[in-house]
């Protein structure tokens, strides 16, 4: 089978994923149609139909599935018509603006349909090793959690050359929604939900925007577990830094290298046998690293269409997006009440938090500078 994808959106991600279909990257799928909202070179070049209303493609028949990597307000009405026209759905993150919306896009999802995010950072092979090692339990029981996220530095002209970016009308958040989406993501996958959460948020402490462009979170989980959480996008040269400490040892990432500290024995058996008042257990470090270079997206486009096509499992599936949401969701709200939230997070009192702000908010006029565009500066 030959699977019909549409690609609605072509901005700088979306027309990254339509190259990525004509050049060969992603197999089993064949791009039929595009919309945006102006003229279409991807269309134009490739000869193929472009719609400038989503509905009109969805509504097609050219299309068994839709890419849509379109602003984050837009998420959620497109999605739903498009799960209610039976198609599948492969949506660019994040999964909507609230996890109210999300879960509501997720019941239309029929058990036929398959409904994935772009969560490529799932794929990365230093984050699997990672999620490999604590879920065999080889760090023991987890202790602390720690990730120092500073390097999503972006300029001015980032923000100003799009009218709905770093707004509560267009995106309902900024750096926690945009780009620190995927370290929540990667964090809950690997180290599970916390129960409470403490967040402070400065917004536009760094850039023109009204939305936050640095974060700070504190964890607490059931088992006693604590974790930080701290992200910018105003910091250069910002770090990588991604800490998780367990009783038999820890895992320490920079962005570059991973490695495996191994205590032996246990620090608790340790701290309770040992007679020597300044000791601590022997420690073995080994460097798991370098990784091989993934083209992380391509991965989750591929799993999406093998899992039309042959019913591969999903790496990514929507469902999954409610957990990061619901984090960075939780983070703002604590940032705005001084509160600290308890999870699952109470999704009304959220949407009405937020939905005060969108009322307040405009999208602004997009600077008539020219920019420019480096997509693989972007990934970090």
């Amino acid at each position: 089978m030959t699977l019909r994808i549409g690609i609605i959106g072509l901005g700088n991600i979306g027309t990254q994923h339509a190259e990525s279909v004509f050049s060969g990257s992603i197999e089993g799928c064949i791009l039929t149609a595009v919309c945006a909202r102006g003229s279409s070179p991807i269309a134009k070049k490739f000869k193929i139909r472009h719609y400038s209303n989503y509905r009109e493609l969805i509504d097609s028949n050219l299309c068994d599935a839709v890419l849509i990597a379109t602003p984050t307000f837009s998420h959620f009405e497109i999605t739903c018509y498009a799960l209610n026209k039976g198609l599948h759905v492969l949506l660019e993150k994040p999964l909507s603006l609230s996890v109210s919306e999300g879960e509501q896009m997720l019941a239309l999802a029929k058990p036929d349909q398959v409904f994935s995010l772009m969560l490529n950072q799932r794929t990365d092979p230093a984050f699997v090793t990672m999620k490999k090692i604590v879920s065999q339990n080889l760090l023991g029981s987890l202790q602390r959690i720690s990730w120092t996220m500073t390097n999503w530095f972006r300029p001015d002209i980032y923000f100003h050359a799009s009218n709905w970016r770093a707004t509560w009308a267009g995106e309902g958040g900024g750096l926690l929604v945009n780009q620190c989406i995927h370290n929540l993501d990667i964090l809950q996958w690997i180290c599970g939900m916390p129960k409470l959460i403490q967040g402070f948020c400065g917004f536009g402490k760094y850039h023109e925007i009204e939305v936050e462009d640095e974060a700070m979170a504190f964890f607490e989980y059931d088992s006693g577990t604590v974790g930080t959480f701290i992200g910018s996008t105003g910091e250069s040269p910002g770090i990588n830094r991604f800490e998780v400490i367990g009783d038999h040892g820890m895992l320490c990432y920079d962005g570059e290298s991973l490695f495996h500290y191994k205590n032996n024995p246990p620090t608790s058996q340790f701290s309770q046998t040992t007679q020597d008042m300044f000791s601590q257990p022997d420690v073995h470090r080994s460097n798991l690293s370098p990784f091989p270079s993934v083209n992380q997206h391509a991965v989750i486009f591929q799993n999406f269409v093998n899992a039309i096509n042959l019913n591969d499992e999903l790496i990514a599936p929507a469902q999954d997006g409610l957990n990061s949401l619901g984090l960075s969701n939780a983070i703002l709200l604590s940032a705005w009440s001084g509160e600290r939230i308890e999870m699952p997070l109470d999704s009304d009192r959220f949407d009405k938090a937020l939905e005060l702000r969108r009322s307040q908010s405009k999208l602004r006029k997009p600077t008539r500078i020219a920019n420019k565009i480096d997509m693989t500066k972007s990934f970090r």
